[in-house]
């Protein structure tokens, strides 16, 4: 009888133990709050996209355990990245200024001051800012490579080739899948 009563006691319990466990959240990489004043970066850099189109990192990895990164991006041209699929990340973007335009799969969204879009790791996307001045804030979850990624590209003396680019996303966990959205 004693079996019984300690099966039905172990079967009883083995969910509060895995619920317990599903609901526990990662530490974070930072023990203090911080403020990242307008226009100006965590750590007090700046990558420049497109030869002058800053992109700041507001909430660094380093401050989430690697769970998030959020950069401020600031367009000063038309344009957007080619078509490519985030192997590791999720990513959110939060329209404040200008209008943009988002492939994601095969859907069309038009975006403008105060949209919010989700895309999906895995699935092919890219985006235009269609008009002259935009700016946006978007986020990655895991961060993943994608500070080092800006890093790299704010970098460059130029445009990539074709093939240096898709060398690029690869080391960073991405894979180019198609052009840059026609605006």
């Amino acid at each position: 009888m004693q079996r019984r009563k300690f099966l039905a006691t172990t079967a009883a319990t083995i969910p509060a133990i895995a619920f317990g466990q599903t609901f526990s959240a990662p530490d974070s990489g930072t023990t203090k709050a911080f403020v990242v004043k307008a226009n100006e970066s965590r750590f007090k850099e700046t990558t420049i996209l497109s030869g002058t189109s800053p992109n700041d990192i507001k909430i660094s990895s380093k401050d989430t355990d690697g769970n998030l990164t959020v950069f401020e991006y600031t367009g000063k041209v038309k344009g957007g990245p080619p078509l490519h699929i985030h192997l590791m990340q999720d990513e959110i973007f939060f329209i404040v200024e200008g209008e943009y335009k988002f492939k994601v799969g095969e859907e069309i969204h038009y975006l403008k001051s105060g949209d919010t879009i989700f895309l999906p790791r895995n699935v092919p996307h890219c985006f235009a800012q269609t008009t002259d001045n935009g700016k946006m804030f978007f986020m990655f979850q895991p961060s993943g490579k994608m500070e080092d990624y800006f890093r790299t590209i704010g970098a460059l003396k130029g445009q990539p080739t074709p093939e240096e680019g898709a060398k690029i996303f690869a080391e960073h966990e991405m894979k180019i899948v198609g052009p840059p959205l026609d605006i």
